[in-house]
Protein backbone atom coordinates (compact mmCIF):
# COMPACT_ATOMS: atom_id res chain seq x y z
CA UNK A 1 0.00 0.00 0.00
CA UNK A 2 1.30 3.45 -0.87
CA UNK A 3 1.48 6.11 1.85
CA UNK A 4 -1.40 8.08 0.32
CA UNK A 5 -3.68 5.02 0.42
CA UNK A 6 -2.80 4.52 4.09
CA UNK A 7 -3.56 8.18 4.80
CA UNK A 8 -6.95 7.93 3.08
CA UNK A 9 -7.80 4.68 4.89
CA UNK A 10 -7.02 6.26 8.28
CA UNK A 11 -8.91 9.43 7.35
CA UNK A 12 -12.00 7.49 6.26
CA UNK A 13 -11.97 5.21 9.31
CA UNK A 14 -11.59 8.14 11.70
CA UNK A 15 -14.24 10.18 9.88
CA UNK A 16 -16.69 7.27 10.28
CA UNK A 17 -15.83 7.04 13.98
CA UNK A 18 -16.31 10.81 14.36
CA UNK A 19 -19.73 10.61 12.68
CA UNK A 20 -20.65 7.95 15.27
CA UNK A 21 -19.67 10.27 18.14
CA UNK A 22 -16.07 9.27 18.76
CA UNK A 23 -14.30 12.58 19.33
CA UNK A 24 -11.31 11.27 21.28
CA UNK A 25 -8.36 11.72 18.96
CA UNK A 26 -6.05 10.51 21.72
CA UNK A 27 -7.45 6.99 21.34
CA UNK A 28 -8.45 6.96 17.66
CA UNK A 29 -5.25 5.53 16.21
CA UNK A 30 -3.60 2.13 16.40
CA UNK A 31 0.10 1.90 17.21
CA UNK A 32 0.81 1.14 13.56
CA UNK A 33 -1.14 4.22 12.48
CA UNK A 34 0.78 6.42 14.90
CA UNK A 35 4.05 5.16 13.44
CA UNK A 36 2.72 5.89 9.97
CA UNK A 37 1.58 9.42 10.92
CA UNK A 38 5.00 10.18 12.40
CA UNK A 39 6.64 8.92 9.20
CA UNK A 40 4.83 11.59 7.18
CA UNK A 41 5.33 14.30 9.79
CA UNK A 42 1.81 14.28 11.22
CA UNK A 43 0.55 14.55 14.77
CA UNK A 44 -2.62 12.92 16.16
CA UNK A 45 -4.46 16.18 16.67
CA UNK A 46 -3.43 17.50 13.27
CA UNK A 47 -5.27 14.80 11.36
CA UNK A 48 -8.22 14.97 13.77
CA UNK A 49 -8.69 18.69 13.00
CA UNK A 50 -8.99 17.95 9.28
CA UNK A 51 -11.46 15.15 10.00
CA UNK A 52 -13.51 17.30 12.37
CA UNK A 53 -13.80 20.19 9.88
CA UNK A 54 -14.55 17.78 7.03
CA UNK A 55 -17.33 15.94 8.87
CA UNK A 56 -18.82 19.08 10.44
CA UNK A 57 -18.53 21.40 7.43
CA UNK A 58 -17.35 19.41 4.39
CA UNK A 59 -14.14 21.38 4.13
CA UNK A 60 -11.32 21.01 3.84
CA UNK A 61 -12.03 17.94 1.76
CA UNK A 62 -10.21 14.66 2.19
CA UNK A 63 -8.28 15.37 -1.02
CA UNK A 64 -7.19 18.75 0.37
CA UNK A 65 -6.04 17.07 3.59
CA UNK A 66 -4.10 14.53 1.50
CA UNK A 67 -2.45 17.22 -0.64
CA UNK A 68 -1.42 19.18 2.46
CA UNK A 69 -0.05 15.97 3.98
CA UNK A 70 1.92 15.37 0.78
CA UNK A 71 3.59 18.76 1.02
CA UNK A 72 4.43 18.22 4.71
CA UNK A 73 5.78 14.73 3.95
CA UNK A 74 7.89 16.02 1.06
CA UNK A 75 9.31 18.82 3.21
CA UNK A 76 10.10 16.35 6.00
CA UNK A 77 11.90 14.01 3.61
CA UNK A 78 13.66 16.61 1.43
CA UNK A 79 14.46 19.56 3.69
CA UNK A 80 14.53 17.89 7.07
CA UNK A 81 16.04 14.60 5.85
CA UNK A 82 13.38 12.72 7.83
CA UNK A 83 14.21 14.43 11.14
CA UNK A 84 11.59 16.35 13.11
CA UNK A 85 12.71 19.79 14.31
CA UNK A 86 11.61 19.28 17.91
CA UNK A 87 10.32 22.89 18.12
CA UNK A 88 6.73 23.97 18.53
CA UNK A 89 5.13 27.31 17.71
CA UNK A 90 2.51 28.15 20.34
CA UNK A 91 -0.73 29.87 19.40
CA UNK A 92 0.27 33.04 21.26
CA UNK A 93 3.45 33.28 19.16
CA UNK A 94 1.45 33.75 15.96
CA UNK A 95 0.93 37.22 14.51
CA UNK A 96 -2.57 38.53 15.09
CA UNK A 97 -5.30 38.07 12.52
CA UNK A 98 -5.26 41.80 11.75
CA UNK A 99 -1.51 42.12 11.12
CA UNK A 100 -0.54 43.09 7.57
CA UNK A 101 2.45 42.62 5.32
CA UNK A 102 2.80 44.66 2.13
CA UNK A 103 -0.81 45.79 2.56
CA UNK A 104 -2.18 42.25 2.84
CA UNK A 105 -4.07 41.58 6.04
CA UNK A 106 -3.61 38.15 7.69
CA UNK A 107 -0.55 37.39 5.55
CA UNK A 108 1.93 37.49 8.47
CA UNK A 109 -0.18 34.99 10.40
CA UNK A 110 -0.67 32.50 7.58
CA UNK A 111 3.01 32.72 6.63
CA UNK A 112 4.11 31.79 10.14
CA UNK A 113 1.53 28.99 10.24
CA UNK A 114 2.57 27.70 6.81
CA UNK A 115 6.26 27.60 7.70
CA UNK A 116 5.47 25.91 11.01
CA UNK A 117 3.25 23.41 9.17
CA UNK A 118 6.05 22.64 6.72
CA UNK A 119 8.49 22.01 9.59
CA UNK A 120 5.95 20.14 11.73
CA UNK A 121 6.16 22.82 14.42
CA UNK A 122 2.53 23.86 14.82
CA UNK A 123 1.12 23.57 18.30
CA UNK A 124 -1.42 20.71 18.28
CA UNK A 125 -4.19 23.23 19.02
CA UNK A 126 -3.36 25.28 15.90
CA UNK A 127 -4.51 24.13 12.48
CA UNK A 128 -3.09 25.13 9.12
CA UNK A 129 -6.05 25.47 6.74
CA UNK A 130 -8.47 26.43 9.49
CA UNK A 131 -11.49 28.57 8.64
CA UNK A 132 -9.48 31.80 8.81
CA UNK A 133 -6.79 30.40 6.52
CA UNK A 134 -9.39 29.07 4.09
CA UNK A 135 -11.10 32.48 4.04
CA UNK A 136 -7.80 34.24 3.31
CA UNK A 137 -6.92 31.81 0.50
CA UNK A 138 -10.42 32.09 -1.00
CA UNK A 139 -10.27 35.91 -0.96
CA UNK A 140 -6.95 35.88 -2.78
CA UNK A 141 -7.83 33.99 -5.90
CA UNK A 142 -9.02 30.72 -4.42
CA UNK A 143 -5.51 29.50 -3.69
CA UNK A 144 -5.47 25.79 -2.78
CA UNK A 145 -3.90 25.37 0.67
CA UNK A 146 -1.31 22.85 -0.59
CA UNK A 147 -0.29 25.23 -3.39
CA UNK A 148 0.17 28.00 -0.82
CA UNK A 149 2.41 25.72 1.24
CA UNK A 150 4.54 24.89 -1.81
CA UNK A 151 4.88 28.61 -2.68
CA UNK A 152 5.94 29.40 0.88
CA UNK A 153 8.46 26.54 0.73
CA UNK A 154 9.85 27.85 -2.58
CA UNK A 155 10.06 31.41 -1.25
CA UNK A 156 12.13 30.39 1.76
CA UNK A 157 12.17 33.29 4.20
CA UNK A 158 11.32 35.90 1.55
CA UNK A 159 7.84 37.14 2.46
CA UNK A 160 7.95 39.62 -0.44
CA UNK A 161 7.96 36.75 -2.96
CA UNK A 162 4.75 35.36 -1.46
CA UNK A 163 3.15 38.82 -1.28
CA UNK A 164 4.04 39.54 -4.93
CA UNK A 165 2.59 36.20 -6.00
CA UNK A 166 -0.65 36.88 -4.12
CA UNK A 167 -0.93 40.36 -5.63
CA UNK A 168 -0.42 38.90 -9.11
CA UNK A 169 -3.50 36.68 -8.81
Amino acid sequence: MHWNDTFIAIFERCADAYRKGDFDYEKDYTGEELVFLASIGYKKRELFDFIEDFVDGAEPSMSTALLIAAVRRDYLLVEQKGEQSGKEIARDELPSRGDEFDGIAYLPRILVKARAKLRGELDPDTMFSCGGDRNFLAKHGGIPAADFLRRVWAAGDDDRKVAAWIKSL
